[in-house]
């Protein structure tokens, strides 16, 4: 599907062993150029995400902070929203609330909060009870609500004579029923696509997404975090992928060839597939920059 959304850029970050660092960070991915910088969500694993990103927008004045992606399970949808907001106006609306209802590797996570990590079907409906929640706290109503899951009471998140900011909703989503959900409430989706997909795979799933996306004024934003850029990979990454392969086979988690050989490739990829924001992991800024440049303001 054609698209001529604007390229985003964006870096997920690993956890700073201070805070002068962490800050020094932010202002290091904004200098170069980078539209946002994004924190994975975990308990056991770096610090609280949330707390970060506020400390991040004292430190920055135009990069765009989110959650990439918070771990339903783990927090009341009511207290997700207010934290939402108050991030949002820290920032003076440049937070990006990401979501999703947990991946296999937040299990251990879940038993430290006492709490099952379900299957797949019970934690989709789960989330998709919460996302409701927070999308209307957001936009400013007081809700009340009876669900399977979740129970509000008159709840309300925005302080009084605040106007909210808006707060954009990406959702990580990869099978049927997440690519249902994300298209009728997402402003932003994370394609949670298998390493080696190619652009037939990928589109598959976008047409999915597409079919169910609900009318509005703006098209679904497309996200990849992009795996592999040249020969340079993630560290977990490095014994478990062949970039050089996954390259040839027209895998879109990957990126290879010149700066201007990897420009061309998003730019294909945008025009065939829709895809416009990318991220990658902070190990993979320095390879790739370069392209950054080439696109930015694309």
């Amino acid at each position: 599907m054609n698209s001529t959304a604007p390229f985003r850029f964006g870096v997920v970050a690993s956890p700073a062993p201070t805070g002068a660092a962490w800050l020094d960070h932010a202002r290091h991915i904004e200098r170069l150029g980078f539209d946002t910088l994004v924190l994975p969500d975990s308990i056991a694993h770096g610090l609280s995400v949330l707390p970060m990103l506020a400390a991040a927008a004292t430190a920055t004045t135009h990069l765009h902070l989110g959650t990439y992606v918070l771990a339903n399970d783990f927090r009341h949808p009511v207290l997700v929203a207010k934290d939402a907001m108050t991030v949002a106006v820290l920032s003076d609306g440049r937070f990006e609330l990401g979501i999703g209802a947990g991946h296999p590797g937040t299990g251990p996570d879940n038993a430290m909060l006492g709490r099952p990590f379900d299957k797949p079907g019970v934690r989709v409906t789960r989330l998709a009870e919460s996302v409701d929640i927070i999308r209307r706290l957001l936009d400013g109503e007081t809700v009340t609500t009876t669900g399977e899951h979740y129970t509000t009471t008159d709840a309300t998140v925005t302080p009084y004579g605040t106007k909210p900011p808006h707060v954009p909703l990406l959702i990580g989503a990869g099978g049927t029923r997440m690519l249902t959900l994300a298209g009728r409430h997402a402003d932003a989706v994370a394609l949670g696509i298998p390493l080696d997909a190619d652009a037939d795979t990928a589109a598959a799933l976008i047409d999915h997404l597409r079919d169910a996306a609900r009318p509005g004024p703006a098209p679904l934003e497309l996200n990849v975090n992009l795996m592999a850029v040249g020969d340079a990979v993630p560290r977990y990454l490095a014994d478990r992928i062949d970039p050089t392969a996954l390259a040839a086979s027209g895998a879109v988690s990957v990126v290879s060839g010149s700066p201007q050989d990897m420009a061309d490739q998003l730019r294909d990829r945008r025009e065939r597939l829709g895809i416009s924001y990318l991220v990658v992991s902070e190990e993979l800024v320095d390879a790739f920059t370069p392209v950054l440049r080439i696109l930015a303001g694309e």
